[in-house]
């Protein structure tokens, strides 16, 4: 692991447009990939890519936020920014997995949800804050990895899972570094500054109990050998579901309750 690498430097690895996206991890983790689109309630968010697969011969439910790797990509895409469809998307995806007994697994890599006019009228709020009561009630394993950024409650609405994974030079926040240092410092060229501040990288994360394990990248990052990092994410995934596949239903829903619960518990200061 890479220690001597400064925050903005992960920061910058990060965004990476080059970097692993869902697409690729459900190319070489996973076969027999059936997407499924729409909310059954207003439409489809490209945003947000989800279905059924199997991982090593096991039915699962895959959903990740898609961003692209093109401008044209990105913006069909929203930039990886989910509308409420997306996250209701979401939502049907994992009761449907509740119904047939598959683990859920999300993969998280946004800088927030939609911030429009259209998504706040459709919902957004309401969205996202169903998503964490919903996920808080699963009875079946559910892992969440953040492989890029996993900014605020747009990242939190895929996260709420017994395990939660981070790649070496992902990040994970209550909101960009330069929403941050606007907010605090109404500068946002203070945006290193406030990657210090922050306490953003897995490294940090892992200390303070909010992440349960970190995926190694290749030297440079995970766009450099994007086969290596994804063996290395196919690796975790298999041990960390075989652990939680051991369990009752009651259990897992109980253990990541309390985990939640217990986040930042005496770090008050830290």
């Amino acid at each position: 692991m890479n220690e001597s690498l400064l925050p903005a430097q992960r920061l910058a690895i990060a965004r990476n447009p080059q970097r692993p996206g869902i697409t690729d991890y459900i190319d070489m983790l996973f076969t027999d990939f059936v997407e499924l689109r729409g909310d059954r309630l207003c439409g489809e968010d490209p945003a947000i890519l989800g279905g059924v697969a199997l991982f090593h011969g096991a039915p699962v439910t895959v959903i990740g936020t898609r961003k692209g790797k093109t401008l044209e990509e990105n913006v069909r895409f929203h930039f990886g920014m989910p509308s409420p469809e997306g996250y209701r998307k979401a939502l049907r995806l994992m009761r449907q997995a509740e119904k047939f007994r598959r683990p859920v697994l999300t993969f998280i890599d946004t800088s927030g949800a939609y911030p429009g006019m259209e998504a706040e009228e459709r919902g957004q709020g309401e969205a996202i804050a169903r998503n964490l009561f919903e996920m808080s009630r699963l009875t079946v394993p559910v892992i969440a990895v953040v492989t890029g950024e996993g900014n605020s409650g747009g990242a939190l609405a895929l996260a709420v899972a017994n395990r939660v994974l981070m790649l070496e030079n992902a990040v994970y926040a209550v909101l960009s570094p330069e929403g941050f240092a606007t907010i605090l410092w109404k500068d946002a060229a203070r945006c290193e500054e406030a990657c210090e501040i922050m306490k953003m990288t897995a490294q940090d994360l892992m200390g303070l109990g909010v992440i349960d394990e970190i995926v190694l990248e290749p030297e440079g990052g995970a766009h450099l050998a994007p086969a290596i990092a994804i063996r290395q994410v196919d690796q975790v995934l298999r041990r960390q579901l075989a652990e939680l596949s051991k369990k009752s239903g009651t259990a897992l829903a109980a253990e990541r309750y309390e985990k939640f619960r217990k986040i930042g518990a005496g770090k008050e200061n830290t």
